[in-house]
């Protein structure tokens, strides 16, 4: 909704501009008129519309054309005045005023007109055949009022039409010509019917019509109210109405309904909950919530609401009930997008079904992953669903939990966060994206079905510690060693892989543990991949055990993914479990069952995990 309204009266001189205004102002005819009425503003708890408005008045007399100009430019709205007893005054509407109006202001923008019939009193007749033809030439044209400032007949009303051309176009939404809404309006009415039909059956039921209702206009519908707009539709369109309940036809049948009878505001108070601005975009302001803010340090991630909120949207379009969503289930669950968000590369990046399909796993990792690594963006796509809307939030930045400070966590050796990131490093061929993707269940064979430009450098899935489900993200890290960044080094464990076959593999992992990690507090393991084939001894001062020894690192695990079945996921648990106890520093590696190395072996080797990994 804008701030403030500002109206500008132009017309012939003598046609009663500056009359109108201070019959409005004093509520009586003034008997002594000055050319030109001083800019007038109307606070806003005394305007219909609770908006301050402005009255700017235009005298020939007293102002320039450069003036005019200035204030036709800066106008929300403009009333050319015309008397209804002067038939030049008619005349000059379509020869002078609105083509130097139309030359004043952008052809995208035009600038809502009000016609307005002054003098009224002095004649029997109306103006009305005259000007009609006019109206149906100029779409600029909102409507026309005949008044008097005399008798004060229609005062307040051309105003309340002026300030109302402005807060409720009809520019944007209708085609006089040709009787309908515009594409803009109808894809715009479209979403909030599908966010709107909470059960995704193509129907809003009483239930929903009555949450719609609430929601827009803070009152539900009785009964009988419902069925009179049932029944409005039925008489007019055959299927506007099935089981009972409104059609997205009907839907749009209404709104049509409510623009051809002049009611505007009743669609635009229904786009602007739903986030639209005067353009039918929606607003930045609903898409980015300005509340938000995540210090340096914190992360980002999902709350339990937003789970609940994500999961009523997956079982909405998951028709068949197969906890995956087919490609033309996850189009239509993103139906409600300006375009698609999920490219080929998630379905490498979180967990699929053997048809390829994202998993529900998958697709709440999938959220988890955009929380994580651009929360503005999840704010986004959270508002393409309406959430807060559904939710009855004041914006969706209520689903975000802003963690706190690591540094705390370290302090008070425990977390309260559910994800943790995991940078994995290696050289060229080490290994790293099958290690990536054995994350997600799957073994050699399945990873090379996989075409290189649908690769992913992340991997996001859950993984138990102690009981409790988190999140463990794999970012695999370019091998370039010379350039990397802030964001290449910034996580809660670092994974060294080399290929336990290649010689020369496992000099890279070294290199970047004594540059970036030696000498810090972020912990580190190193993975011996491709453990299937024949070991190759390091070249290398150190070999990988005696180097781990050397740092107090676990002793390299043993990896591959060429496997006839899902790769082993222990090591994932034990790589979360360490990111979650980073202040657990190792003293020995031996089997004394003392260890923080050993406690983690034993924890994998544990019933409660087996008993996990088995329901998993």
């Amino acid at each position: 909704m804008r701030k403030d309204v500002r109206i500008l009266l132009v017309g012939e001189p003598k046609v009663g501009k500056t009359s109108l205004i201070m019959s409005l102002v004093s509520e009586e005819f003034p008997q002594v008129v000055p050319y030109r009425a001083e800019e007038i503003t109307i606070p806003a708890d005394v305007t219909p519309e609770r908006v301050p408005t402005h009255i700017v008045d235009y005298s020939e007399a007293e102002q320039t054309d450069e003036q005019l100009s200035s204030e036709i430019s800066k106008a929300n709205v403009i009333c050319i005045v015309y008397a209804v007893n002067n038939k030049k005054s008619i005349e000059k509407v379509t020869s002078h005023w609105i083509p130097l109006i139309n030359d004043n202001t952008d052809k995208d923008s035009r600038v809502p007109v009000i016609l307005v019939g002054n003098k009224s009193d002095l004649v029997e007749h109306s103006s009305m055949e005259t000007i009609l033809p006019v109206m149906n030439q100029y779409t600029e044209i909102e409507t026309c009022v005949e008044c008097s400032a005399k008798n004060l007949k229609n005062i307040s009303e051309l105003f309340y039409y002026a300030q109302k051309a402005v807060l409720h176009p009809t520019g944007p939404l209708y085609c006089p010509e040709e009787k309908q809404m515009k594409p803009a309006c109808i894809k715009a009415l479209t979403r909030i019917f599908k966010v709107s039909d909470l059960d995704n059956d193509g129907i809003l039921n009483d239930n929903e019509l009555n949450f719609f209702q609430r929601t827009c206009f803070n009152a539900p519908l009785v009964s009988q109210a419902l069925e009179d707009v049932k029944n409005v539709v039925r008489k007019n369109m055959i299927d506007g109405v099935c089981d009972n309940g409104l059609t997205l036809k009907g839907f749009l049948f209404l709104h049509t309904l409510f623009i051809q009878r002049g009611r505007h505001e009743t669609t635009w108070t229904v786009l602007r909950r739903f986030g639209y601005d005067d353009d039918l975009e929606l607003h930045q302001d609903y898409l980015f919530p300005l509340t938000l803010k995540v210090p340096p340090d914190c992360t980002t991630e999902l709350n339990h609401n937003a789970y609940l909120f994500l999961q009523s949207v997956f079982d909405k379009h998951d028709k068949d009930r197969d906890c995956a969503l087919s490609p033309e289930e996850l189009k239509d669950l993103f139906d409600v997008f300006p375009y698609m968000p999920w490219g080929p590369d998630v379905n490498n990046t979180v967990c699929t079904n053997d048809e390829g399909w994202i998993t529900y796993q998958g697709y709440l990792s999938q959220w988890t992953l955009t929380t994580y690594l651009d929360v503005q963006r999840c704010l986004e796509y959270l508002g393409y669903l309406g959430y807060s809307i559904i939710s009855e939030q004041e914006s969706q930045a209520v689903a975000i939990t802003v963690t706190r400070d690591k540094k705390i966590d370290l302090q008070k050796k425990q977390t309260q966060r559910s994800v943790f990131r995991c940078n994995v490093f290696g050289d060229s061929g080490s290994g790293k994206s099958g290690f990536l993707q054995a994350f997600l269940g799957r073994n050699l064979t399945r990873q090379n079905t996989v075409s290189e430009e649908h690769m992913s450098y992340y991997a996001i899935s859950t993984a138990y510690v102690y009981g409790q489900e988190k999140y463990l993200l794999l970012h695999e890290v370019f091998p370039d060693f010379d350039v990397l960044s802030d964001t290449d080094l910034a996580c809660d464990i670092v994974c060294l892989v080399y290929d336990a076959s290649n010689p020369h593999s496992f000099e890279y992992c070294a290199r970047v543990f004594k540059q970036y990690f030696m000498d810090t507090k972020t912990p580190c393991m190193m993975i011996a991949a491709k453990s299937d084939l024949q070991e190759a001894k390091q070249l290398y001062a150190l070999t990988p055990l005696e180097f781990c020894r050397k740092h107090k690192m676990p002793p390299p695990q043993a990896f591959t993914c060429n496997t006839a079945d899902a790769p082993c996921k222990d090591i994932y648990t034990k790589l979360t479990t360490m990111a979650m106890h980073p202040h657990a520093r190792l003293r020995c590696m031996c089997t004394c069952n003392r260890c923080t190395f050993c406690h983690l072996q034993n924890f994998i080797n544990s019933e409660l995990v087996q008993t996990t990994c088995d329901t998993g």
